[in-house]
């Protein structure tokens, strides 16, 4: 079971979520808030495996919460759900550390594919959304560093890009996933970053590879 904890202002929204996941029963709702201002101390408390963030909330806002996480836990997974498929939203929530990015109107089927996708190393995005990243990061100039990334390193970098899992990572070059998960935290710490999405947009942004 996948441990889901939602975040959302709505509360017609979250009684769909939580019912569109109970009835998968591949999911458990551990907790559902309609703000993330407390969201440290409840991942302490319900230990989630995955966090569903809404963007557009009261007081604390989904980028400010998926910030405030970042701060104390960098491996649990974090969703974020908007209406808005917008640049900057994209831009942020990448950028503060967010795995995936999905859409409230996407098909149920959807959103249960990009939680089970997160939940394995992946990095899901709606393909409108997957497009303004490509977009944003075009013609940019290339970086004037390296970071100092072995050639290993690179290889698993490019792969994450591709969208590839850390199962898919490990197969598709021949080694182990606990080797990949230390490629990935050396990666982490040389690019200065605490998730999969970041590292792909710190790749794209400064055209390290």
């Amino acid at each position: 079971m996948i441990k889901v904890l939602l975040y959302d202002d709505s509360n017609q929204f979250r009684e769909a979520i939580a019912l569109l996941l109970d009835g998968s029963g591949d999911f458990e709702i551990v907790g559902s808030f309609n703000n993330c201002e407390t969201a440290t101390t409840d991942i302490s408390m319900l230990h989630p495996d995955v966090i569903l963030m809404d963007i557009d909330m009261p007081n604390t806002t989904g980028i400010e919460g998926v910030r405030m996480i970042r701060q104390k836990n960098d491996s649990i997974k974090i969703i974020m759900l908007t209406v808005f498929d917008n640049n900057k939203n994209i831009y942020d929530a990448i950028r503060f550390g967010a795995n995936g990015y999905v859409l409230k109107k996407s098909a149920p089927a959807a959103i249960i594919n990009a939680i089970k996708d997160v939940f394995e190393g992946g990095a899901p995005m709606n393909s409108s959304i997957a497009t303004q990243v490509l977009q944003m990061f075009a013609g940019m100039s290339p970086a004037t560093q390296n970071y100092g990334l072995s050639e290993k390193e690179k290889e698993v970098l490019q792969s994450l890009v591709d969208g590839n899992s850390y199962k898919m990572v490990a197969a598709s070059l021949k080694i182990s996933i606990d080797t990949v998960r230390t490629h990935i935290r050396n990666i982490y710490e040389k690019l200065q970053v605490n998730s999969k999405s970041a590292a792909v947009a710190k790749a794209l942004k400064d055209r390290i590879l």
